[in-house]
């Protein structure tokens, strides 16, 4: 049976699925059903500094976006820090770690960007006994504002100065979690890197609004008939936050560096997906919120039953697997070729592939054949860029088949090689050069 158990930046739990910081994890009654239920860790939601508590919106505090059959596919949330006092938090996390030894806890921290602030709150949450500190340099709304969150992690100086305070002050681990509202990721992984971190996180939530309440003229959610960006999670942003843990994942000063992934991880396959990505462990926050704390059991379940299945009997066996295999768009073989093919006996006849590829691609799928409805690939106008895969609804009814070398494709005229060319070396660049694929 496969082993799940996950050390990651020195911290030890029985399985690589954490809750991330929010409010699963505000308290202390939150976080014992949560380890009951089977997660490995989790991490406290984020601790202000010592003083009057953060204040919330006493309304709505979250908007949706659905798919059309009511699925949550999107989060925004207007929620700021915890808003419950310092001590009480402390005081609880201490009792959770000294009941949940085998669990991993972690604390999220936020306080203003001065040296005296980071100073001040670290050794009460070390005395806490907890494993380490995640750095909360993500959140795009609110407390932003005040000079935190996003506003630092936008700033690579301003992210390793702090961590090189908490690396100070602190025999904690520290994890940075880093914003994604930022244009080149790797800035601040780099910066967080060269300040001492021992990991990092991502992706904190994207900066939004989901939607617009047309009758009264306001964003939602809406609190006293205004409303204001928020914080964006949930399946919907998984894309992007795979994107962001490749970069850092293969980026040359970066690389190595331990990774918690985050971002509408929901399932057994999407955390090992992050995995394969580069991520030691992974955190999981909106799933949590639509299903329930249980939804880790299938988690596990998943990932063990798979893992057994491949023949991986740690996680560390696939983590970073898949990023060899991540390149940049000029370094792709443009020798290869695909063409599609629709398999007759699963076709329901519904005629999307040609709706979708006759309106807005190549016109390459008939719809008619001796005068019967009827839907085929015609190769000599196919570019194989498999549209018609992702509109039918039917699983693997259509699928992507390479062209064999030597043959010709009937589109181009040109005979199939298999050779490895790519757009650096095409004789339509005109920076054309030989260049082998990054590694």
């Amino acid at each position: 049976m496969a082993n799940l158990t996950s050390t990651f930046a020195g911290i030890k739990s029985p399985n690589p699925f954490w809750l991330a910081s929010a409010p699963p994890t505000d308290k202390a009654y939150n976080v014992e059903r949560a380890f009951r239920a089977g997660w490995g860790g989790v991490v406290w939601k984020t601790l202000g500094e010592e003083g009057p508590p953060v204040v919330n919106v006493n309304g709505p505090r979250y908007g949706a976006i659905w798919g059309g059959d009511r699925r949550l596919l999107g989060l925004n949330n207007i929620e700021l820090i915890t808003d419950r006092d310092l001590e009480t938090n402390l005081r609880e996390i201490k009792q959770i770690k000294r009941d949940w030894p085998d669990r991993a806890v972690v604390v999220s921290i936020m306080v203003p960007c001065e040296e005296e602030s980071w100073k001040a709150i670290l050794p009460r949450v070390e005395e806490t006994g907890a494993d380490g500190i995640e750095l909360n340099f993500g959140c795009p709304h609110g407390m932003s504002e005040r000079g935190m969150g996003s506003a630092v992690g936008q700033v690579p100086e301003y992210v390793e100065m702090v961590v090189r305070w908490c690396k100070q002050y602190s025999r904690m681990p520290v994890i940075t979690k880093l914003t994604p509202n930022i244009t080149d990721i790797t800035r601040p992984a780099r910066a967080a890197l060269a300040g001492g971190t021992d990991a990092v996180s991502l992706i904190n939530t994207i900066n939004s609004i989901t939607g617009v309440d047309l009758d009264i003229m306001a964003p939602t959610p809406t609190i006293d008939g205004m409303g204001t960006h928020g914080g964006y999670c949930g399946p919907a942003v998984r894309p992007i936050a795979m994107s962001m843990v490749s970069e850092i994942a293969r980026d040359a000063e970066t690389r190595g560096m331990a990774i918690s992934g985050i971002g509408g991880i929901s399932t057994w396959r999407d955390a090992a997906e992050f995995m394969a990505l580069g991520c030691g462990n992974v955190q999981v926050c909106t799933a949590a919120m639509t299903y329930g704390f249980k939804i880790v059991e299938e988690m596990i379940s998943g990932l063990s039953d798979w893992m057994d299945a491949k023949g991986y009997r740690s996680v560390d066996e696939f983590v970073g697997a898949a990023v060899p295999n991540v390149t940049d768009w000029q370094y792709l073989n443009l020798n290869y070729v695909t063409k599609a093919r629709i398999d007759q006996d699963l076709c329901i006849k519904c005629g999307r592939c040609h709706i979708a590829c006759e309106d807005t691609s190549h016109q390459a799928i008939t719809r008619e054949k001796d005068g019967v409805r009827h839907f085929e690939v015609m190769d000599d106008e196919c570019v194989g860029c498999n549209l018609c895969v992702d509109v039918c609804p039917v699983e693997d009814c259509i699928s992507m088949l390479p062209m064999a070398a030597g043959t010709k494709d009937p589109r181009t005229g040109r005979v199939v090689s298999d050779d490895y060319a790519n757009w650096t070396t095409h004789p339509n660049n005109p920076s054309a050069k030989s260049v082998e694929p990054a590694e």
